[in-house]
């Protein structure tokens, strides 16, 4: 009987812990959660002035819609598994670049790099890393312009450095990108090679059409 008790003792000591782990990794994605929204909503907060000030110079409004995500602590779990790291907050944050995300959305091609530099110029951000896929656009035709940021955010007690990650389009790239996220996903099955050229060509098109109306503009802006 002594044997017993002992032994349902240590199952539920074991148990206790097993709870007291979970409910600290808990905690931990909640502050994690909390660092990377803040530094997306500093991120947002600066375009939307960049926005505003561009409005008042220039008479036009170079950013049509701003969208941001985090990743939720499923998304982020399953991505360092994927990479065999391991499973913590800080693990994520260490090894992660994209945990926050923000997708700008612009009318033309000039605003995507107008945006971009405005960032570079701002003196307690640091981009870290571009990926332009405009100049270089992926084999699917999908094109964008990539930059993680470094975001120093103010906490009560210590500044963190926090990367967040910036995806600039127009209005035309980001209709191609989410016609062809869906179609992926719907498509349980291998898209045929037919089907990835018609996509390619699709991307094309939309990619002149850009071209040809940042011209138009530029024509009608010397008129003025």
């Amino acid at each position: 009987m002594e044997d017993e008790g002992f032994m349902l003792n240590t199952v539920v000591q074991i148990s206790q812990a097993q709870q007291e782990e979970i409910s600290n990794i808990f905690h931990e994605f909640l502050e994690l959660e909390h660092l990377y929204t803040s530094a997306s909503e500093l991120v947002k907060t600066q375009l939307h002035i960049y926005d505003a000030e561009f409005n008042l110079k220039f008479k036009r409004n170079p950013i049509h819609s701003i969208e941001s995500r985090i990743k939720s602590p499923q998304s982020i779990i399953g991505k360092l598994q994927k990479k065999g790291l391991e499973l913590s907050a800080k693990s994520a944050q260490k090894n992660l670049m994209d945990i926050a995300g923000i997708r700008v959305i612009c009318y033309y091609l000039d605003d995507i790099y107008a945006i971009t530099e405005l960032l570079n110029m701002q003196r307690e951000y640091k981009i870290v890393k571009i990926k332009d896929y405009i100049k270089n656009p992926k084999p699917s035709g999908y094109r964008s312009l990539h930059v993680i940021l470094m975001v120093p955010v103010y906490l009560a007690t210590q500044k963190k450095e926090v990367p967040v990650e910036i995806q600039i389009r127009t209005i035309a790239m980001d209709f191609w990108a989410s016609l062809e996220h869906q179609l992926h996903y719907k498509t349980k099955s291998v898209v045929s090679e037919a089907l990835k050229k018609e996509l390619q060509d699709c991307a094309e098109i939309i990619s002149e059409t850009d071209l040809r109306m940042q011209d138009i503009y530029h024509q009608i802006e010397e008129l003025d």
